[in-house]
């Protein structure tokens, strides 16, 4: 079981797809819009007017609810850049009620560095670097929104898009470090399973 402290990440898996579609989870976890993904599906738990332990139930309800099957969850590191923001420790909080409670119930779980899935969809990590600081950050989720309803195919519009985009990506990329690819993405692209924080053991690969 991987942990926020597990910097060693495990072999990718490299056998070929057999049998059943294992389940995997994306998950980019937010107060306001939390990102919740599948391999056919995306969507933003938002939970409006909650706030405080309201709002951190109501969202750890949803997330355990629809992981309980999963057979891997990758989900996005914390933001370390944002630890002078507002919210930043009730955010830090939910992450680990999150992971938690999928160490609680012997679901593995990867940790991903939002880099890794900016790179996984673009092939870079700062995609818009060529275009106006105050637009970049904008511009590079569009990207990655693109990427995934181009090319993966997954409805994801409205409010919470680009969360459940993210979440899509993280799906995507623990699928492929499974041996089963939603999509067969170049080497520049691909390389970003490389520094993923990985599970030793998943119970899809067990299987």
């Amino acid at each position: 079981m991987t942990t926020l402290f597990d910097v060693t990440p495990a072999t990718p898996a490299t056998r070929p797809a057999a049998g059943p579609r294992p389940l995997v989870i994306g998950l980019d976890p937010s107060l306001t819009s939390c990102g919740i993904a599948g391999a056919d599906w995306a969507d933003a738990l938002r939970p409006k007017k909650l706030t405080g332990h309201e709002r951190l139930g109501w969202i750890l309800g949803e997330v355990v609810d629809r992981t309980k099957a999963a057979d891997l969850v990758v989900i996005e590191g914390p933001a370390y850049g944002q630890q002078l923001q507002a919210g930043h420790h009730e955010r830090a909080g939910l992450w680990w009620l999150i992971t938690h409670a999928m160490h609680r119930r012997n679901i593995p779980y990867a940790v991903c560095n939002p880099h890794n899935r900016t790179i996984y969809a673009t092939g870079k990590a700062n995609p818009a670097q060529d275009q106006p600081r105050e637009k970049r950050a904008r511009i590079a989720k569009g990207m990655v929104h693109s990427f995934v309803v181009e090319q993966l195919g997954i409805w994801c519009e409205g409010s919470g898009r680009y969360d459940a985009a993210d979440a899509a990506v993280f799906a995507a990329m623990g699928l492929d470090w499974l041996g089963y690819p939603l999509l067969a993405v170049p080497p520049e692209q691909r390389r970003a399973l490389d520094t993923v924080h990985w599970p030793k053991t998943t119970v899809a690969v067990a299987r």
